[in-house]
């Protein structure tokens, strides 16, 4: 008989982390789960860290001929799920106590209309040992859910450790990016399935430098294709949306893009639209401690937005 649950874990390396999130799983009182772990990689470390729960967890483990990278190891672990649903788990994230799964098993089998679930979460900085709970606020949650476009904006969902997904193996997550992939995911799979916000801190997401959104965060050669390549994806017409409007025009801003030659060299080649060409050209005349003012900035930005959506409408 298949579990209800498969926990999808990708890992590389950083055992430490990993047997933090089995000692959380360990303790889970819902049991009717299976654990997946697909390893990139080189050594066999987390094989051996395997063998040590296979009395507590059930641990079906895979290495990887080849080490497939983030974020195609998510989607090699999802393969081999057999649970209804998939509980995607970054090695570096862990349940916030032994409740964690039940709560989320009992939302999936008491709303039977969603098809994924996602609840608040706690993120905790493991370098100056702080952490603090994200909630998702009602503006974010009503206008998302009326169009799962504004994510663009804002991934007001958190990363895929926070989800319980139908495991219909239909959508898959795009292994041609690595910044913007869980915001794709979300976008595409919520256009075509409801949602489910659980308003509890189920899990504890850590934020350390080893991590792949750490490293590429503000790092124009990768935001800017990446960005421009979601934005084909959805369509230049989404930036009718206010919300994904601001989000460009703060990405903008916040790589500090001040001519077309600055996504040149970001390495995206491809015909820029005429509407953030605009924006690029406004930007570029406006003072950078003016822009860094977060009210002149948004009231910059919405006149913009009046004169120019006309652009969007033809």
């Amino acid at each position: 008989m298949n579990p209800f649950i498969s926990i999808c874990i990708p890992t590389y390396k950083r055992i430490q982390y990993l047997k933090r999130l089995l000692d959380s799983i360990a303790i889970q009182n819902f049991k009717d789960f299976e654990v997946i772990i697909t390893d990139d990689s080189p050594s066999g470390d987390v094989n051996d860290l395997c063998d040590r729960y296979k009395n507590k967890i059930q641990i079906n483990y895979y290495k990887n001929p080849a080490p497939l990278g983030t974020p195609e190891n998510w989607n090699e672990s999802i393969r081999h799920a057999k649970g209804e649903w998939i509980k995607l788990m970054h090695d570096d994230d862990w349940f916030a106590n032994e409740d964690s799964l039940s709560v989320f098993a009992n939302a999936a089998k008491q709303n039977s209309s969603s098809s994924f679930y996602y609840s608040a979460y706690t993120n905790v900085f493991e370098d100056d040992r702080k952490s603090t709970a994200i909630y998702l606020n009602s503006f974010r949650k009503r206008k998302f859910e009326q169009n799962p476009v504004t994510l663009f904006s804002r991934n007001v969902i958190g990363p895929p450790s926070v989800t319980l997904v139908k495991n219909d193996k239909l959508i898959w997550y795009d292994n041609k990016i690595k910044w913007v992939v869980d915001i794709d995911f979300y976008i595409r799979y919520l256009k075509k399935n409801p949602s489910f916000y659980i308003d509890e801190p189920l899990i504890n997401v850590g934020i350390n430098k080893e991590q792949v959104t750490q490293s590429t965060f503000r790092v124009a050669n990768i935001e800017l294709p990446e960005n421009f390549y979601l934005l084909s994806k959805i369509g230049v017409k989404s930036l009718k949306n206010i919300l994904v409007y601001d989000g460009w025009w703060r990405l903008i801003r916040n790589l500090r893009v001040t001519s077309l030659g600055k996504i040149s060299e970001s390495g995206y080649r491809e015909e820029v639209p005429g509407i953030i060409e605009s924006m690029i050209s406004w930007q570029s005349k406006i003072p950078s401690k003016i822009l860094r003012v977060g009210f002149f900035s948004k009231f910059i930005m919405f006149v913009h937005y009046l004169i120019y959506r006309r652009m969007l409408l033809e």
